[in-house]
């Protein structure tokens, strides 16, 4: 799945490189983004299920650097799943120069009881995961 914007000012530094915090934020859309076009908005999740997919785990490689005005196109694919929790692989792309890559680990969570509880992902979301998001690297775990 594809996720494309361009640098804004506020993203970057007095040198007008982008601030490393923000490949974070923009991982974090590419997964909101991935997710909507599974047919699952994150926030209808959320305000209808009462479902959410805190991160448990985050990582950003960072292999040279963007800039205000740069075209960015981020890559995610599911790079591992499981019964309760997912990997999501992100690559950043400016042109075709891999820039950064990194990943998130989320857990899908109730927040219907007392406190969060992880959930399994539904059946028919993991087949969806699974086909759309497929990597050289996925791997399917218990």
């Amino acid at each position: 799945m594809e996720y494309s914007f361009r640098v804004h000012w506020g993203d970057t530094d007095a040198a007008g490189i982008v601030f490393y915090p923000n490949f974070y934020k923009w991982m974090d859309e590419a997964t909101h983004h991935f997710f909507a076009s599974l047919g699952r908005s994150t926030w209808k999740l959320f305000q209808e299920e009462r479902i959410g997919m805190p991160i448990v785990e985050a990582k950003c490689v960072f292999h040279a650097p963007l800039f205000f005005e740069d075209q960015v196109c981020v890559k995610s694919a599911v790079a591992e799943l499981r019964e309760k929790s997912f990997r999501i692989h992100h690559q950043f792309f400016r042109g075709g120069q891999l820039v950064a890559e990194g990943y998130e680990v989320r857990v899908w969570t109730t927040f219907a009881g007392d406190r969060p509880k992880a959930a399994p992902l539904p059946a028919e979301l993991r087949e969806k995961m699974k086909r759309e998001g497929a990597m050289i690297r996925y791997k399917e775990g218990s």
